[in-house]
């Protein structure tokens, strides 16, 4: 067994090959005079585990090309952050599902396929071959032991988050709550934990992905004028577009963290370990 990434995921497929004990296939891209892709594999074994974040468009036509050149049917997928997740249904008519569009074309020639908090379970069902979602929110827990924060109040960004928040809580036994929005008038929304009081506690915000960072950047100030210590941003997928780590940091946020699902200079937690245990399980 050996592993093989595309170039957005080299330093994740890296980390999970020391965790298998094995080594990387390499892979040379480069590309055709019109932008069209091409790549060339090195010696492949008769099960890789492919290993490919579909970050933007690039990626996902990289992610396609591998799977096809490793064209084995014992070959697995891991599927660290799938983009075009989001759009799971159909909210207008002539929309495409796009999840489904995805699942579909990265199923063709993999027997199996790992993703991490995808965005919706739903879609999981879209794929044409059996697939499983796994968590990270055990291992954010860990990493913000680390931090060693007195007391800590774990918070999620809306109601829908309040599960993921209540294990990332779980793994140092504190506090977790969630955002509330208050309309005050038409033009004034406030926002502060449902339950819980945050002054003189160090708040840390939770969430599967944090993309432009809007609402937590909002909520940190009004947690800060609440009387909150620090305010920390840690997620599992950082996409953080449209300046969304600048938009972050003056809003008062101490750190912001993600994992290396998607390869950012902030990704100081790794799915690794939680991505090996998993493919060793099954």
């Amino acid at each position: 067994m050996k592993v093989i990434c595309t170039e957005k995921s080299q330093i994740l497929g890296t980390s999970l090959a020391r965790a298998l004990k094995t080594s990387v296939v390499e892979v040379k891209y480069s590309r055709f005079p019109d932008g069209e892709h091409y790549l060339i594999t090195g010696e492949l074994d008769d099960e890789t585990i492919i290993v490919g974040s579909v970050v933007d468009n690039d990626a996902l036509v990289q992610l396609l090309l591998i799977i096809d050149a490793c064209d084995c049917s014992k070959n697995r997928l891991v599927l660290p952050y799938m983009g075009y997740a989001r759009q799971d249904k159909r909210f207008r008519h002539g929309e495409p599902v796009s999840a489904r569009a995805i699942a579909q074309a990265v199923s063709r020639g993999v027997s199996e396929i790992i993703t991490v908090n995808i965005h919706e379970k739903e879609v999981l069902k879209y794929f044409g071959v059996p697939a499983r979602n796994i968590s990270l929110a055990h291992d954010i827990g860990s990493y913000i032991k680390t931090l060693h924060l007195d007391n800590p109040l774990i918070l999620a960004p809306d109601e829908g988050a309040l599960i993921f928040a209540r294990q990332v809580a779980s793994a140092g036994g504190w506090e977790f709550d969630h955002l509330e929005k208050n309309r005050i008038s038409g033009v004034e929304v406030t926002m502060a934990p449902k339950q819980l009081c945050a002054a003189s506690r160090s708040v840390v915000i939770v969430d599967d992905i944090i993309s432009t960072g809007g609402t937590i950047a909002t909520a940190s100030g009004m947690l800060y004028q609440q009387g909150a210590k620090d305010v920390f941003a840690v997620c599992v997928h950082g996409v953080l577009t449209g300046g969304a780590y600048v938009r972050l940091m003056a809003a008062g946020i101490r750190d912001v963290i993600c994992s290396d699902t998607i390869e950012r200079g902030c990704s100081k937690i790794s799915a690794a370990d939680i991505i090996a245990a998993e493919l060793k399980r099954c």
